[in-house]
């Protein structure tokens, strides 16, 4: 028959077989785990699979991309054709603090033409305009706020060449904030074209 004092007896045995089980010289040693999952998860590989997978093909956990995905580091786009064509003119990995670097390397590798130029209009007035006015003065809505926004046409800004205003709209300078994320390479150097219209007044 198991007394209440029987009861304090085995209780606190099984306490000391847990505390000593816990207790090792190694310090490092975690002692018993009783959920292990909790403390080393196992991620999942987007190339293998630890389960049987048999929803996605070869059991990955990846899925091939979608038809027409494009690699974001390299767009492969070709511009021109025969002796002119320019290809491979997306790569663009010049760090936010190499300003300089990207002044003497760039050139707008798009033709300058009526489209690429009205293009670029277009995109200008979707993303600069609200803060460099439609003129390029400086004086947009939000540009009135923010204070400081430059007048292209102002001589300290009339010498921005292609690498300084690409370099500007992909990682942003000062109060402008980066726009690579919003728009493709193609996209920036045509606002590239039409920024250079506005520095002409």
């Amino acid at each position: 028959m198991i007394t209440k004092h029987t009861g304090v007896v085995l209780l606190a045995i099984v306490g000391v077989f847990f505390v000593g089980t816990s207790c090792q010289d190694d310090h490092n040693d975690t002692g018993v785990e009783f959920a292990p999952q909790m403390y080393d998860p196992v991620p999942y590989e987007p190339y293998k699979q630890i389960r049987a997978n048999t929803v996605n093909p070869y059991g990955l956990n990846m899925r091939d991309p979608a038809r027409g995905t494009v690699s974001r580091p390299n767009y492969h786009t070709t511009f021109g054709t025969g002796d002119s064509t320019v290809t491979d003119i997306m790569v663009y990995n010049i760090p936010k603090d190499s300003i300089g670097l990207a002044e003497r390397v760039l050139t707008n590798p798009i033709p300058q033409t009526d489209k690429s130029l009205e293009e670029g209009k277009v995109l200008y007035g979707r993303y600069c305009i609200h803060c460099h006015g439609e003129g390029g003065k400086g004086d947009g809505l939000v540009g009135k706020e923010y204070k400081g926004v430059p007048s292209y046409s102002a001589d300290a800004y009339k010498t921005m060449n292609d690498g300084h205003i690409f370099h500007v709209i992909t990682h942003g300078k000062g109060r402008m904030w980066p726009h690579g994320s919003q728009m493709t390479p193609e996209e920036r150097w045509k606002i590239v074209q039409y920024v250079h219209k506005l520095q002409q007044g």
